[in-house]
């Protein structure tokens, strides 16, 4: 796993949670195009539970079938805790788990985004949910 080297001038913090390392490096590569936006890596949702312990952020891209603690366990966590129940939840499902991003979206997730990962559709819901449009 990697993390990317803050740069002074970032505006927003990002977390991608994903499980696999080729589908996390696309979703990281189209947020690299971002101004402003600098990305942290976690593997999993007990990763980013132990990241989101340690720095804020102002945005959380997550898959939803995660071993160990998967992205809806993840988003119900958030929302039920004060420090993190405002922060923006975009959810990565496949194409067709209608029934999962339902259930993200109940659960508070703000948006969703389909696999096989487009890095336009990443940017432009990302720049969509930060403001940067």
């Amino acid at each position: 796993m990697t993390q990317e080297t803050p740069d002074r001038t970032s505006r927003f913090n990002v977390l991608v949670v994903e499980d696999s390392p080729p589908m996390r490096s696309m979703i990281v590569f189209a947020l690299r195009g971002l101004a402003g936006v600098t990305v942290v890596e976690a593997d999993d949702g007990v990763d980013a539970l132990r990241k989101l312990a340690k720095e804020d952020f102002d945005l959380i891209l997550t898959d939803i079938n995660m071993p160990i603690l998967d992205g809806l366990k993840l988003i119900k966590r958030l929302r039920a805790d004060v420090s993190y129940e405002r922060v923006p939840v975009i959810v990565i499902t496949t194409e067709g788990a209608a029934e999962d991003r339902q259930r993200a979206l109940a659960l508070g997730a703000n948006a969703y985004i389909t696999k096989p990962i487009q890095p336009p559709v990443v940017t432009k819901t990302v720049r969509k949910i930060l403001g940067l449009d």
